[in-house]
């Protein structure tokens, strides 16, 4: 991941994002652009994680506002599960079982180097309360311990016009699928 971003870098990001924001104000509705890019001026390392979420494919926008810790919620809104972060099997753990034919990496080892979470089902969820996403793809999930600890993990997509939580492997990986994150700014 990119350390720190140039000023071009950070107002080029800046602006992908307002126009973003503003073609899909069904994501934030009550939220005001003035309020997040605010936010977003004061937070380089932020920016960083957001730049990252985008140059993998994950299209950020702005999902909440909580109002308990005055923090927005950005989550990856690409259509499909984003392609940079594609073919990763769930965690270290699974990566380091596999002897052979071994992915680049895992998910939740590279939402932390993107200084994200990868969403859990509720998130993921509510996601796609906004619209179908994943209809090609599938997105890995965060895995409660117990089913973690029998091996499996759990990911899911968007078919026949509802949303799917499965199961796998924790070592499989997918051309098909990668993951998706949250940032809270």
């Amino acid at each position: 991941m990119k350390k720190t971003l140039s000023a071009a870098e950070r107002n080029a990001l800046i602006e992908t994002l307002k126009k973003r924001f503003e073609e899909n104000t069904h994501r934030h509705k009550g939220i005001k652009w003035a309020g997040v890019e605010a936010k977003l001026r004061n937070a380089p390392g932020k920016l960083t994680s957001l730049f990252t979420m985008e140059s993998t494919g994950g299209e950020p926008d702005v999902t909440a506002f909580d109002k308990k810790t005055g923090e927005f919620v950005f989550v990856d809104c690409s259509p499909e599960s984003p392609n940079g972060r594609r073919s990763v099997c769930f965690d270290a753990a699974a990566l380091a079982s596999r002897k052979e034919h071994k992915p680049a990496h895992s998910a939740l080892s590279m939402a932390a180097e993107m200084g994200i979470t990868i969403l859990d089902e509720a998130e993921y969820r509510k996601l796609q309360s906004f619209g179908p996403l994943d209809t090609k793809t599938s997105s890995w999930i965060a895995t409660p311990a117990d089913i973690r600890e029998r091996g499996g993990a759990l990911f899911g997509d968007w078919r026949y016009g509802h949303v799917f939580i499965y199961h796998n492997g924790a070592e499989s990986y997918y051309a098909a699928r990668g993951f998706r994150g949250s940032l809270r700014v």
